[in-house]
């Protein structure tokens, strides 16, 4: 099937690793130009350096890397500026860290939702009017089923995943109006690097062995987590125009786990 993004522009931030990286490589194979946005340097020129040598991307694709905190109103402005006018946007930066109530102290919960909750929003907030302006664009927010399947061991997530739930129903509920699609995606557990630490991390604390982390995925559908290309691929066909008349909803990528009596 013929997406149709071949020589559209697309800005990905937490593109460096997991998700973000596996989408912005998805859409450079799509022959997509696609600007990568993290806050390390390091990290950043080198994913983009892979998309580039790796010929997964379309000929004559462009990549760029911007290294930011879109958590930080200067340096998201920066990127703005330096990157201009995009076609898609995908916000895929920002983790909120586990725990309950009195796990997760002040700072660490506003510092959390600076780059993921607020990040997603501000982002929105500078590219929505550049996309108004050429009524045409596409928003991907990348939030989590954490916002479905509410955990008070995961409540600062929790909280804030419902909140960008929100957030992308609402604002893509009139957005088409001026020619700009939003929707979100909420992935369930997949095969990233943060899962596997928050893994060994959970292994740790309840096996005393962080190798055993794996056993907390058998009782998962299909007895694995999602892979990074499954969910890239779906965000990849939100983005283009067979999926023209979505707008102001949520996909669920998670195995149908939101929907189980008992989680893994």
């Amino acid at each position: 099937m013929d997406l149709k993004l071949a020589g559209r522009s697309a800005l990905i931030t937490g593109g460096s690793k997991g998700i973000g990286f596996g989408i912005a490589k998805w859409l450079a194979g799509e022959g997509c130009h696609v600007a990568l946005v993290a806050r390390h340097k390091e990290a950043l020129e080198q994913a983009a350096a892979d998309i580039s040598r790796s010929g997964t991307a379309g000929d004559g694709v462009n990549v760029r890397a911007f290294a930011a905190d879109v958590g930080d109103a200067a340096q998201r402005r920066r990127v703005v500026q330096q990157c201009g006018r995009v076609d898609i946007l995908v916000n895929s930066a920002g983790g909120i860290p586990g725990g309950n109530l009195q796990d997760v102290d002040e700072a660490q919960w506003r510092a959390a939702w600076d780059a993921k909750v607020y990040g997603h929003i501000n982002m929105c907030r500078e590219f929505l009017p550049l996309m108004k302006e050429k009524k045409s664009g596409v928003i991907i927010n990348v939030i989590g089923v954490g916002g479905e399947r509410l955990d008070a061991q995961y409540i600062a997530g929790a909280t804030g995943n419902a909140a960008l739930m929100a957030f992308t129903r609402a604002l893509g509920s009139n957005s088409l109006d001026h020619g700009v699609r939003v929707v979100g995606v909420n992935p369930g557990p997949v095969a990233t690097e943060r899962l596997e630490f928050l893994g060994r991390k959970r292994a740790l604390d309840r096996f005393g062995d962080p190798e055993r982390w794996r056993e907390f995925q058998k009782n998962m559908p299909l007895g694995r987590p999602a892979t990074v290309d499954e969910v890239a691929a779906m965000v990849v066909f939100l983005c283009s125009p067979h999926c023209s008349y979505m707008s102001g909803t949520i996909v669920t990528i998670d195995g149908g786990m939101a929907n189980r009596a008992t989680l893994p």
